[in-house]
């Protein structure tokens, strides 16, 4: 039964919605620790991120057992640690995941859980907030409300401020936000201000050349193609796909040599794998993808800048292990290769790139 009994709760104890914090009305089924305000919030949260949890919060959630000992009841909180930590980083993916799927929605509920996770750890002010106040922030602006994404960047501005051990990754992660919410509100000249930092502050963590760091240049270049200085916007779509194309390249030769020399001892095959979690890859196709309808749309111009990006993104699904993707986005860069008549030695780069997609396919399946 998911309806709540008001006289089964405890007296002054008060129940709260999950996604939205308004007084509850129904308990998840399965866990029995979990509340909403209705059904719409509560199969929100279910399709979010709830169903992935479920099982994981019944021990975050209810009171300690007694322990014998200080040195069992300190195990016990250490383990306690673990699982919250776990959490905030597997619900700050999935939140992630979900924004670079272009699913705003979908990202609030995970959002809201990796931020819960992190008030319970580490406090109201500690800077570990931050990291989900811009998600919430971020999701917000994709949902077209810039007020609230202005309300959560403010939360995250302020505790930076307020912090003096503020890493560069997190300064980045800040700017590129601010960067996106000027982006939204169609002020490109603050909005290139905080990309700017945002690329300082990645280099500073990551590296000019990391992917981490592509994310800023490549928001930058959508700024000035908008206001249609193009080769601005070219020169740095170029430096975007060659920095991801430098990535998944290395994975891709080091694997391609490991499948051709030997096997494990059981005699399975090698996994590919293209050392991204899931919303790295999410940014990745995002990203990819959005650089190659801008190449296609000037094709006829440069068709080489367009093969490049249909080569990377045949790369990175052949790394995901999603061989019809890596075949179609191969097919898609022979075909253009040999419609604009290019060099054979590309033709031929490609179509021995095809081959051992469809070897590794067979040896699969």
């Amino acid at each position: 039964m998911n309806v709540i009994y008001p006289l089964a709760v405890p007296k002054g104890r008060r129940l709260r919605c999950e996604v939205c914090e308004a007084p509850a009305e129904r308990v998840c089924a399965a866990c029995t620790v979990t509340y909403y305000c209705g059904v719409v919030h509560q199969k929100a949260d279910w399709d979010s991120i709830h169903e992935k949890i479920c099982q994981l919060l019944i021990p975050l959630r209810t009171s300690m057992p007694f322990y014998n000992s200080e040195e069992e009841r300190q195990h016990g909180l250490q383990q306690l640690q673990q699982r919250q930590k776990y959490l905030i980083e597997f619900c700050y993916t999935v939140a992630q995941k979900y924004l670079f799927e272009g699913k705003p929605e979908d990202a609030v509920p995970a959002a809201l859980h990796s931020l819960r996770f992190r008030v319970n750890l580490y406090g109201l002010s500690s800077v570990e907030l931050v990291p989900a106040y811009l998600l919430l922030a971020e999701a917000s602006l994709g949902l077209g409300r810039i007020v609230q994404a202005e309300e959560y960047l403010f939360q995250a501005q302020w505790t930076v401020l307020k912090s003096t051990d503020c890493s560069n990754a997190t300064h980045s992660l800040l700017h590129r936000n601010l960067g996106l919410l000027y982006i939204a509100k169609k002020n490109y000249e603050e909005a290139r201000y905080h990309l700017a930092n945002d690329i300082y502050f990645a280099s500073c963590a990551f590296g000019t050349e990391d992917i981490r760091t592509s994310g800023g240049y490549f928001h930058l270049a959508n700024i000035f193609y908008d206001l249609k200085k193009l080769d601005l916007a070219d020169t740095l779509y170029t430096k975007v796909s060659e920095i991801w194309h430098a990535y998944l390249n290395n994975h891709y030769q080091v694997l391609s040599q490991a499948h051709t020399q030997q096997v494990d001892l059981l005699g399975k095959l090698f996994e590919n794998d293209t050392g991204l979690d899931e919303a790295q890859e999410a940014e990745a196709i995002r990203i990819l993808t959005s650089i190659l309808n801008i190449r296609e749309s000037t094709s006829d111009k440069a068709p080489q800048k367009t093969i490049f990006v249909l080569k990377i993104l045949v790369m990175l699904y052949y790394l995901m292990m999603n061989s019809s993707k890596a075949q179609e986005y191969g097919m898609r860069a022979l075909s253009l290769a040999k419609e604009q008549q290019l060099d054979v030695h590309e033709q031929n780069a490609i179509q021995e790139l095809l081959s051992l997609i469809s070897t590794e396919d067979r040896r699969i399946t």
